[in-house]
């Protein structure tokens, strides 16, 4: 796979260059040259296969040059250890429940497939690195999880204080080990530009190998695809034979510029909806035209609160680049807080599904996408973390006590270690070449 930056101001780069370096030298970010289309076969076939199967078969498809089938077939059986189950919601719409991995977060699939690639190549070239990631919940519980105790990598993550739930922040900041947390005072957009000033910096390159953990790099897109391709089997598996739609909760957009990816690849879909909550850059892109990234508001689904999403640029390729070809296949909404309670409220008690927040954001999303487009076609919605990293908010929400799983629960006794910081980047550098 060879890949271009962005702002087609650095040199291109194979697909190991890519992922370690993260960022390319000019700020922009490492897109592939092709992705090629799956064969017509294995949408013939796709019902037939489980999710790891798939995975293999999408990586052999786009890394073929880069990877043997024997080491790829390494990386998915090492990295892709769970399911990705779709649950009949009501008449045509189903849930696509992505938290079935160690964080009980979507962002396992990408942590753990990235781990797992990183320290294939690690082992070749006998190197260490250090990992920086920003997160704004899920993102720093899966990297955590997902390269703890892995030779050869540090982790270093940066979260905004006081705006990510007590579960989230207790997963990120009691493994100990070889990682490392940061609480930055400040917002998710503050711990994100610090993470890409600190790639940009010779003196700090110069000092470390480092590598970014964050949907900026490569590596955690592709994987995210796979479930995209998962689910439209188990959908063919169940019967369904009807367009599907895809509402993705959506903040920093990695999640939905991966959909994009499989839609280049060939898989089916009518329409992605891009659920955005008070922070809607991107909607309101696509209503007017103009792109307008702003500071990032607190909000109930706090892992979508990201004002300027770094994905978008890729969004924008994958989907056409001009603003008529995304329109066409990207549909914008944006929900409140107060809906997204409602929401949560009137599913529960019309069905007994406990939805997180993000989720009842999806779901409002694509109640709007079905306003404006009448017809017959399968809505999913992608659930992104177990309900019960959000539990008083859930809570409060409907009113009851809700089953939390034994492994958040065992979370909330332990004590949290983190360093507090600033959000200037000489104090975060400072640290670094500690």
């Amino acid at each position: 796979m060879k890949l271009y930056s962005t702002q087609h101001e650095s040199a291109d780069v194979d697909l190991q260059e890519a992922i370690f370096r993260g960022l390319p030298p000019d700020n922009g970010l490492y897109m592939p040259y092709e992705i090629p289309s799956m064969p017509a076969s294995f949408f013939e076939s796709i019902h037939t296969l489980s999710l790891p199967e798939i995975a293999k078969a999408v990586c052999k498809n786009l890394l073929g040059d880069d990877l043997t089938d024997s080491e790829i077939d390494g990386i998915i059986d090492s990295s892709m250890t769970f399911e990705a189950p779709v649950v009949s919601l009501e008449e045509n719409v189903g849930v696509l429940e992505l938290f079935h991995g160690p964080s009980m977060a979507f962002k396992d699939f990408g942590a753990r497939f990235m781990a797992a690639i990183m320290s294939h190549y690690l082992v070749k070239a006998k190197r260490e690195i250090r990992i920086l990631v920003a997160t704004s919940g899920d993102t720093g519980g899966a990297v955590a999880q997902g390269f703890y105790n892995t030779p050869g990598i540090s982790v270093t993550i940066l979260y905004p204080t006081g705006k990510v739930s007590d579960i989230q922040e207790k997963q990120l900041t009691t493994l100990g080990g070889n990682v490392t947390a940061l609480e930055i005072d400040g917002t998710f957009d503050d711990c994100q530009r610090l993470v890409k000033q600190a790639f940009l910096d010779e003196e700090l390159r110069a000092a470390f190998n480092l590598a970014s953990a964050n949907s900026i790099n490569i590596a955690r897109l592709i994987p995210q695809s796979f479930y995209y391709f998962a689910a439209y089997a188990v959908l063919r598996r169940q019967g369904v034979t009807k367009p599907v739609v895809f509402s993705v909760p959506s903040g920093n957009f990695g999640n939905l510029s991966a959909g994009l990816m499989a839609y280049q690849m060939g898989l089916p879909i009518q329409a992605f909806v891009a659920a955005c909550n008070a922070n809607h850059p991107v909607p309101d892109y696509l209503a007017s035209g103009n792109y307008n990234p702003k500071p990032s508001v607190e909000t109930i689904s706090n892992a979508m609160d990201v004002g300027a999403p770094s994905n978008f640029i890729r969004m924008r390729l994958l989907a056409g680049d001009a603003i008529e070809q995304v329109r066409k296949i990207v549909k914008g909404y944006d929900t409140s807080d107060e809906k997204t309670k409602e929401i949560m409220l009137d599913v529960y008690q019309r069905t007994g599904y406990v939805m997180c927040p993000h989720t009842a954001v999806a779901y409002d999303g694509l109640t709007q996408y079905a306003l404006d487009n009448p017809g017959e076609y399968y809505g999913v919605l992608l659930s992104t973390a177990h309900y019960a990293k959000f539990l008083p908010t859930v809570e409060s929400t409907l009113g009851t006590k809700v089953v939390v799983p034994a492994r958040l629960a065992a979370l909330l006794d332990k004590q949290k270690k983190s360093i507090p910081m600033g959000t200037d980047f000489e104090g975060f550098k400072k640290y670094l070449l500690l």
